[in-house]
C-alpha cells in the first residue's frame, strides 16, 4: 500500500498557495506557491514590532472551497496571559518568504496587522469555537446554495419569458410579412 502523505502534502501546499496569495494584504509581491509544511511552525510577529516573535503558526484552516480562511497561532505566554491559541482570519496577516529560491531552505514569517493586545482579542482556538465555526460555515453554505438555486430559477424563468416574447414578436413579424406579400 502506498502512502498518500506526499500527494496530500503537495495538495495542501497548493491550497495554501491559492488562499494566501489572495487572502492576505500583500506587503511584498506574492510568491505564487507556498509550502504548508514550512508555514506550520513559522514565527509570528506584529507589524509594530517586527523583531519580537509573539508566537508560531499552529494550524491552517481551510473552507469548503479549500481556500485558506485563517491561521491558528500559538502565542506561548503573550502578555502574561498563559499559553493560548488564537484564530487569525485572512486579511489580518501577511506571509513573508525567506530563502524562497531553495525548497530545502525556505522559511516564512507571518506578520499580523494588529498589536499584541489585539491578537489576544481574537477568537481563542477551542473545541467550542471549532463547533460554532463549523456550524456557522455550514449554515452559510446552505444559505448560499439556496440563494444560488433561487437565482438560477429566476434567471431561467426570465430567460424563458424573454424567449417567449422574442418568439411571439418573430411570429408577429412573420404574419405581417405574409400579409404584405399577399397584397
Amino acid at each position: 500500500m502506498t502512502s498518500s502523505y506526499p500527494r496530500n502534502h503537495a495538495l495542501l501546499g497548493l491550497l495554501v498557495a491559492g488562499g494566501l496569495a489572495f487572502g492576505g494584504n500583500a506587503m511584498a509581491a506574492p510568491e505564487g506557491l507556498y509550502s504548508a509544511d514550512e508555514l506550520l511552525d513559522a514565527d509570528v510577529y506584529t507589524q509594530a514590532n517586527a523583531d519580537e516573535e509573539i508566537g508560531e503558526v499552529e494550524d491552517i484552516l481551510l473552507d469548503n472551497d479549500m481556500q485558506v480562511r485563517a491561521l491558528v497561532i500559538d502565542t506561548g505566554n503573550l502578555l502574561d496571559m498563559g499559553e493560548k491559541q488564537y484564530v487569525l482570519e485572512t486579511g489580518k496577516f501577511t506571509v513573508e518568504t525567506l530563502n524562497g529560491n531553495d525548497l530545502d531552505d525556505i522559511e516564512y514569517r507571518v506578520v499580523v496587522d494588529m498589536s499584541e493586545e489585539e491578537v489576544t482579542q481574537q477568537p481563542e482556538y477551542t473545541n467550542d469555537w471549532w463547533q460554532n465555526a463549523r456550524q456557522s460555515a455550514h449554515e452559510a453554505w446552505e444559505q448560499t446554495k439556496e440563494g444560488a438555486a433561487s437565482a438560477w430559477d429566476t434567471t431561467q424563468e426570465g430567460a424563458s419569458n424573454a424567449l417567449d416574447r422574442i418568439g411571439a414578436a418573430l411570429e408577429n413579424v412573420g404574419e405581417r410579412t405574409q400579409e404584405a406579400a399577399s397584397q
